[in-house]
């Protein structure tokens, strides 16, 4: 009787777990294999009571020539690691106006709502399309795009301004491969409508240009200018992103620190940017624990790779690994990945390496 009865509780536990697996009689839903809602947290520590904000302030929807809707924009930077996404649809070009209604201001709105129900920044922005010796520039934190559709891009460029907006010069060196520092970006610049520089665009980068921002107290900045799928073009990779040293994770806090010129260029596992915020991030990143006179272990606690070299030898910190590191006869080390010019890196005493 007493085995009976197990049996009968059995078949009815059975019973109810297949029912708790089934949406009804004739559907089961795979849950587990829904994506969507899982992030890759992208480790970068930050330094001197500064986070280190990963954002992409150059991507495009189908409301220019972009492939994909605003909110997909925002799901695909949420997974990736990301702590802010700009919506940077052209003015001037917008292939798909016929069948895709809207003003300029609609792709973030539709973005923002995305953003806000998930918990994720998305600034506002606009791409300004025109030929070199102009060339694109994107004006981010408008309030409204409206008034930016002129026919004259410098009273473009006035009207971001007047609303606080701040000016980037994309791709310098797009689309004939030189990088030109025309009369009318020394002009923009001089008058402060120019307060930053895409060193690092999509695939490509542009050394020249490290010594623009440097020299030119531009914040220096590396976008992915997305157009299609994210992953069709990096796949699990590391995308470009502009990292933002901010007092907190917000748009003021933002927008405040690229104003400042508190930022990095980052693209697959090389960094661009002045020495004063690289040597804090690197040193942060590059924990060094002394086993004894003259032999370390350096642990990276970031998700870059770190190239160094020193006294003839290169040493490779891959992420979030630790190496054991035999001090070389060498005063200085050289980290290779992170550009302070165009033909200069960051260099630290081994002093300051080794004994922080």
């Amino acid at each position: 009787m007493r085995k009976k009865c197990f049996c009968v509780l059995f078949g009815l536990m059975a019973a109810v777990s297949l029912q708790a697996q089934l949406r009804n009689e004739e559907v089961y839903e795979v849950t587990e294999m829904n994506r969507s809602a899982v992030r890759t947290e992208v480790r970068i520590p930050g330094f001197d009571g500064w986070q280190t904000l990963k954002c992409d302030f150059h991507t495009h929807t189908v409301f220019s020539d972009g492939q994909v809707w605003p909110d997909i924009r925002v799901g695909e930077a949420w997974r990736q690691g990301l702590d802010a996404v700009a919506i940077t649809d052209h003015i001037e070009y917008r292939p798909n106006k016929e069948v895709v209604l809207g003003d300029l201001n609609q792709s973030y709105i539709l973005a923002k709502k995305r953003g806000d129900a998930i918990g994720f920044i998305v600034i506002k922005g606009m791409e300004i399309t025109r030929s070199k010796p102009l060339g694109h520039l994107n004006a981010l934190f408008l309030d409204d795009s409206l008034p930016l559709d002129v026919e004259d891009p410098l009273k473009a460029i006035d009207a971001a301004i007047a609303q606080g907006a701040f000016v980037m010069w994309n791709h310098p060196g797009w689309p004939d491969d030189r990088s030109t520092l025309y009369p009318v970006h020394e002009q923009l610049i001089r008058e402060k409508k120019i307060h930053g520089l895409e060193v690092f665009n999509s695939m490509e980068y542009y050394p020249v240009c490290f010594n623009w921002a440097r020299d030119m107290n531009l914040s220096f900045m590396a976008n992915s200018d997305i157009h299609g799928l994210i992953n069709d073009d990096y796949g699990t990779g590391m995308r470009p992103m502009t990292l933002v040293f901010a007092r907190e994770k917000s748009a003021e806090a933002i927008k405040e620190a690229l104003f400042a010129g508190r930022t990095a260029a980052c693209f697959n596992h090389e960094l661009a940017g002045l020495a004063e915020y690289l040597r804090p991030l690197v040193k942060a990143s590059l924990q060094v624990r002394k086993i004894h006179e003259g032999a370390y272990e350096v642990m990276n606690v970031s998700d870059i790779n770190y190239r160094m070299t020193a006294g003839g030898q290169l040493f490779i910190v891959p992420a979030g690994k630790t190496i054991a590191f035999r001090q070389p006869q060498a005063d200085a080390l050289v980290i290779e990945n992170c550009h302070v010019g165009s033909a200069e890196r960051l260099t630290l005493s081994m002093d300051e390496f080794l004994n922080r």
